[in-house]
């Protein structure tokens, strides 16, 4: 019989539903934000419902932080899984205001992981607490139906596509939202979407599903750098940096990477703040030997780990960037007269150029204290939100 680990969501489900083949199987840490992506059809939702137990594969496995749901001899309904389960369009009674709707939520649960108050702290609901939901927007809506899950207090959280029903303004109101529910709560999560933009957002780990078949598995910016990923061409690493200050002479922010340094520009943060960086492949160039005069201001020694066709003019490499600690996986997009020019081969030593990354981070929570204009420190103007905002390219 298997064993379930402390600290991870297990899951092995293989069977099919109205011969709609199921074959999912990973092992992940049980904290932070798990991404499920794929294309529409491909069994993403199926499995988040064999997950929560609303359906039922005989020969499943599912455990979460070494408490098993199910397995051989097992098997919890979905009201004895301490899950709380968030649908595309949440279901909400009207007649009910938004006071009620979370105060009758909280009087049926234990206190174990958030209060009224915090949520209404946390997804800044005090505003809407005497409306119905029927007064509420879309955003508004799945904010409160957020709230809901979360006075419930789960031990996981399946955001089922909560954004796929939502325009873009809305998505860029509640995704603030999602991000702090992952920095607050000790509370791992499970996303389903098939958008990589809001997953590259907030995720920490990624399963890729593909007619019904998870075909990989792991850390994000791992399994960004899979062959099926890294083909494509919209290929890009997510990398989580650390500010560690600023240069006013400049205009640069000073972040950390394991044992590496990079400098972008941008307004000063807050010391200490993370910092989610998209580096899109075909913004990494390569030399051979480090650059004795160049605009890239972020170059860092690497190892090729693999050479991928892309088409028939180019090629992507699959990257580890040495920073002292450990490898940081990268990708970098060449023509493939560079790569035969430059004489290049998997396991080779080369220098990769970063000439731009973006950031994901919503800026209104990594601002530093803006400086008094009579201070002798060069002045920004606060911004509100810098979404994938192209943080400048060195060249």
């Amino acid at each position: 019989m298997r064993e379930a680990k402390t600290g991870y969501i297990e899951v092995a489900f293989n069977g099919s539903f109205a011969n709609i083949p199921l074959d999912a199987q990973f092992s992940l840490p049980a904290k932070g934000v798990t991404a499920i992506f794929g294309p529409p059809g491909c069994g993403k939702t199926t499995l988040a419902r064999c997950i929560a137990g609303v359906q039922r594969l005989p020969t499943g496995f599912c455990a979460v932080d070494g408490e098993v749901w199910q397995d051989e001899t097992t098997f919890r309904p979905p009201h004895l899984r301490p899950v709380a389960y968030v649908f595309q369009l949440p279901i909400l009674l009207s007649h009910w205001s938004v006071r009620r709707t979370l105060l009758y939520k909280a009087s049926k649960s234990r206190l174990t992981l958030i209060d009224f108050d915090g949520v209404v702290e946390l997804l800044a609901l005090a505003p809407l607490l005497e409306r119905s939901p029927s007064h509420l927007s879309a955003a508004e809506r799945q904010r409160l139906a957020l709230g809901s899950a979360l006075l419930g207090q789960p031990r996981l959280l399946l955001l089922d596509d909560p954004l796929i029903v939502l325009d873009r303004s809305a998505k860029c109101e509640i995704l603030p939202f999602l991000e702090r529910m992952r920095e607050k709560l000790p509370l791992p999560m499970i996303y389903i979407s098939h958008d990589i933009a809001d997953i590259e957002r907030f995720a920490d780990h990624l399963v890729v599903m593909k007619d019904g078949v998870v075909t990989a598995a792991g850390p994000l910016n791992v399994v960004q750098t899979d062959p099926a990923f890294a083909r494509r061409g919209e290929a890009a690493v997510c990398l989580d940096t650390v500010v560690g200050g600023y240069d006013g002479r400049y205009g640069l922010i000073m972040l950390r990477l394991k044992g590496a340094r990079l400098l972008i520009p941008g307004v000063p943060l807050r010391p200490g703040a993370q910092l989610r960086l998209r580096i899109a492949a075909g913004d990494v160039s390569i030399a051979c030997e480090l650059p004795r005069a160049s605009s890239i201001l972020n170059v860092f020694p690497a190892r090729i780990k693999a050479s991928l066709p892309f088409d028939e003019a180019e090629v992507t490499l699959v990257l580890a960037l040495e920073t002292g600690r450990s490898d940081v996986p990268l990708l970098a997009r060449i023509t493939r007269r560079s790569f035969d020019a430059l004489r290049l081969s998997n396991g080779a030593d080369v220098f990769a150029q970063v000439g731009r990354a973006v950031s994901l981070a919503a800026a209104e929570r990594l601002l530093a204290r803006l400086p008094h204009p009579h201070e002798n420190v060069r002045s920004h103007a606060p911004i509100r939100e810098t979404h994938q905002q192209d943080l400048g390219r060195d060249r």
